[in-house]
């Protein structure tokens, strides 16, 4: 009898692994999620003891947390109308856009309400100093309203100087708001730069603020991933390039200077941009400072060029796989040439076999990577999916001068998406992203033009070269593939 007590005893803890695993595996099964993700949980569920539960209970489950549930849910439907009443009075003249065209817009208008607005002037910048110098000049003009939205706010270099010149617009008049992500800037939101930036009057908001103890209450890995300024509701600047000067950030990763894409926008889609600032401003400060009817960075823009754009604001919440399907429907869209850029380049199913039909039906599909990445897992696992896509005559470049930051698409040549989402899940489902949808030949040869500089800054992967790696190297790429659904 003694020795069935301890035999018990010894086996209680593996008994009450595989009961608790059982138990959350049935709660993710019957969470119907993308059954990718459904598996690679369970496995880790059931392979790691314990952990592999807590795993799943602190970053399994899009827990917002109660507060910011309750205000999404207050807030949903005013920013829905509001951005949908933006349309009225303009029209649309889709008679030289591509049927795709046509196809997206009514797609991101059904599921998300943003309307395609025409009379966009839109510059494409391609230089981060040049960016930051040319933000400098619009602070230094700004007369009624700042607001900028960024992951990361980095001191140093360049980034200092537009600080100063946010401090002194501040001290001007001009109010100023910047919503940061708490762990994307969580080193410049402890720094003297932003005290003193407070101290002269600056509102500074952490958004998503993180923390052990937070983690009970609310997923930690949901970030808020947007690049927006607006400028006196008149101007706008978006994109991929974080408040950074890439000559000071991360400069002891090994990866080289980060290459970024930002675009200067002017006219009506300023507004929709500035509607999807004040709404995460709104979230963060419960309410207390936002009236859409009056407040100074939202005003009705007259046309300031022909660019028809759409914008679509992504993450969990408000539009939960928006984007998703706009991605799906932009890759199947292509009928001779598609062009991707993007730092982190982890599909799903869905996504890469969207790329291995098109390279299939005789689309001119193309890749372009930075041949080195700054996050181990993400390199592995992203190249579990050369070998298929390479066989299917997709062109996989590797851009060698530094990593190659931009996030965007290009479609046959007439129209494209410049934004901040990755081409991976963490980009697609958790992160709070944001991307604009061009409508217009000119902008878009303007973009095909910087995608091929890129290009020819690049070396492309051949099939032979990929089969001559390792077998080592191929055992961890399949490894790591298992857990690319949670990347």
């Amino acid at each position: 009898m003694q020795d069935e007590s301890e035999s018990l005893w010894l086996f209680s803890p593996i008994l009450f692994h595989w009961a608790l695993s059982l138990g959350f595996s049935f709660r993710v099964i019957m969470k119907r999620r993308n059954i990718g993700a459904t598996l690679a949980w369970v496995s880790v569920m059931l392979l790691l003891p314990y952990f592999g539960v807590g795993m799943y209970l602190i970053l399994g489950e899009m827990r917002l947390g109660k507060r910011r549930e309750r205000r999404i849910k207050e807030l949903i439907n005013p920013y829905k109308e509001w951005i949908q009443s933006l349309s009225e009075g303009y029209q649309v003249n889709w008679e030289h856009a591509p049927d795709a065209a046509k196809y997206l817009d009514r797609l991101a208008a059904k599921s998300e309400g943003t309307p395609t607005l025409p009379g966009n002037r839109l510059e494409l910048l391609d230089d981060c100093e040049g960016v930051l110098r040319a933000l400098i000049e619009d602070i230094k003009r700004t007369e009624e309203s700042l607001y900028m939205e960024f992951y990361i706010w980095h001191n140093g270099g360049v980034a200092d100087e537009v600080l100063e010149a946010v401090i002194k617009a501040q001290e001007r008049g001009v109010t100023c708001r910047l919503l940061l992500d708490s762990v994307g800037s969580k080193e410049f939101l402890a720094s003297a730069n932003c005290k003193r930036a407070r101290k002269a009057g600056v509102k500074i908001i952490e958004a998503l603020p993180a923390g052990v103890l937070r983690a009970v209450f609310r997923r930690q890995d949901l970030r808020l991933h947007r690049k927006i300024v607006i400028i006196d509701g008149h101007t706008a600047y978006t994109g991929s390039l974080n408040l950074v000067d890439a000559r000071y950030f991360k400069q002891d990763a090994g990866v080289g200077q980060w290459v970024d894409l930002m675009v200067r926008v002017q006219g009506p889609a300023v507004e929709v941009l500035a509607t999807t600032f004040l709404a995460d401003w709104d979230i963060e400060t419960e309410g207390r400072e936002v009236d859409l009817h009056d407040d100074p960075g939202v005003k009705r823009q007259p046309a300031e060029g022909p660019a028809m754009v759409q914008v679509v604001p992504s993450g969990p919440g408000f539009y939960p796989d928006a984007i998703y399907q706009l991605l799906l429907t932009t890759i199947y869209s292509a009928r001779e040439e598609l062009t991707i850029t993007t730092p982190y380049f982890v599909p799903d199913d869905a996504l890469h076999t969207a790329l291995r039909t098109a390279a299939a039906r005789g689309v001119k599909v193309t890749v372009i990577l930075p041949a080195r990445n700054d996050s181990w897992l993400v390199r592995y696992a992203s190249r579990s999916h050369y070998d298929s896509l390479l066989a299917a005559g997709v062109r996989i470049m590797r851009f060698k001068e530094g990593l190659l930051h931009a996030k965007t698409i290009s479609v046959d040549k007439e129209f494209c998406l410049v934004g901040s989402v990755n081409f991976d899940m963490r980009s697609v489902w958790l992160n709070h992203e944001v991307t604009l949808f061009v409508y217009n030949h000119a902008i878009c040869d303007q973009l095909c033009y910087q995608q091929r500089q890129y290009i020819e800054q690049s070396e492309e992967l051949c099939q032979h070269d990929w089969d001559a790696r390792p077998k080592g190297e191929r055992v961890l790429e399949n490894i790591v593939r298992l857990a690319s659904p949670l990347l």
